[in-house]
């Protein structure tokens, strides 16, 4: 096909995409008894080991088709307007592009974060085919290291193929904070991006339980240089990010367990990747009346959350709502995370 045969098909995708996500934008907007987004774990292995993570293993199964399948017909059913697909390195479950047909089944909008390792021609237009929206690929500095290997060096080539084959949305997400060396390489992966055609965000390295790792001055000058190269949607709503930027919390009323959902590899419904274990209960029994107890649950870990997904959705809802049921959790922002995952990938 020619260039401009693919550009005409891209630019058709993105259209149909747009008018898809204003009327998700619309119906959450009016309506607050549903989640706006999922993040859904087929498999937690991975094939990288990144230090700070601790979102993978190097030793778990896939989640069979079956029940993954359930899984996502239940955030049908419940409404959800987004599910992103995580883990763990999601590439690696062999039935990916059926789990993606089947959420588009539902009428959701489609995620998928990867580190990008895996991606090839072939499986990018795979991907096209499933029907996938948006993907996330993370990129922490430009020279692999013993931190991360998730490098531009590395993965630029994967982004010259996905310029050329995808027709889905692409988002390179740069970091600073704790553990990156040199905060200037943010800003030349956020141009980099930028130069490819993709969007470019941003985000701010947490500790295990998702809370801040002050900025120094150096970082949060190359965190606002970056950030001034967003140009699209919710990304540009990062308030949040730029109070904790200068280490104030943000105010905001977290609506985890309602708008949004993490649901782990055993199929349990999570507030977030980093406060695995509440509300801990199955999504098969996840109800409304779920959602609307969590809605109105105050989160004691939001104050200083650099966790973006979860302030993005609870936008939604920052001018209604007071949460009037206090969180009971034993929440300390410097103890152990709940599921600790050691640096060999092993779970304690």
């Amino acid at each position: 096909m020619s260039d401009h045969g693919f550009r005409a098909r891209r630019d058709w995708a993105a259209l149909k995409r747009r008018l898809r996500e204003l009327k998700m934008i619309a119906y959450g907007a009016v309506h607050k008894d549903h989640p706006i987004m999922a993040h859904i774990i087929p498999i937690r292995r991975c094939n990288l080991a990144c230090t700070y993570c601790n979102e993978f293993d190097d030793y778990s199964k896939p989640v069979a088709t079956d029940v993954m399948f359930n899984r996502v017909d239940r955030l049908g059913r419940l409404g959800t307007g987004i599910i992103t697909i995580s883990g763990g390195e999601p590439l690696l479950h062999p039935d990916l592009d059926q789990i993606i047909h089947r959420i588009r089944s539902t009428g959701a909008i489609t995620g998928l974060i990867t580190n990008g390792y895996l991606l090839t021609a072939d499986r990018i237009e795979r991907l096209n085919r499933a029907g996938l929206d948006h993907m996330q690929i993370s990129i922490d500095n430009v020279m692999p290291d013993e931190v991360s290997k998730k490098s531009l060096k590395v993965l630029d080539r994967k982004l010259q193929l996905l310029a050329k084959h995808a027709l889905f949305h692409v988002n390179i997400n740069s970091v600073v904070g704790g553990g990156v060396k040199d905060p200037n390489e943010a800003l030349v992966i956020g141009k980099r991006a930028v130069e490819m055609g993709f969007s470019s965000t941003i985000g701010i390295i947490h500790d295990h339980t998702g809370q801040l790792k002050p900025l120094s001055a150096k970082e949060r000058e190359i965190y606002l240089a970056v950030k001034a190269l967003e140009k699209r949607n919710f990304s540009q709503l990062s308030f949040f990010q730029e109070a904790i930027a200068n280490g104030q919390p943000a105010k905001w009323r977290c609506r985890a367990g309602a708008r949004y959902l993490y649901i782990c590899e055993d199929g349990l419904v999570h507030y977030c990747s980093q406060q695995r274990g509440y509300p801990g209960k199955a999504l098969a029994e996840y109800s409304v009346a779920d959602i609307r107890r969590e809605y109105l649950t105050e989160k004691a870990c939001a104050p200083y959350c650099t966790v973006s997904c979860v302030h993005y959705v609870s936008y939604f809802d920052f001018f209604r709502a007071p949460q009037t049921i206090p969180d009971t959790r034993p929440f300390e922002p410097n103890a152990p995370p709940l599921v600790q995952i050691h640096s060999a990938g092993k779970t304690a």
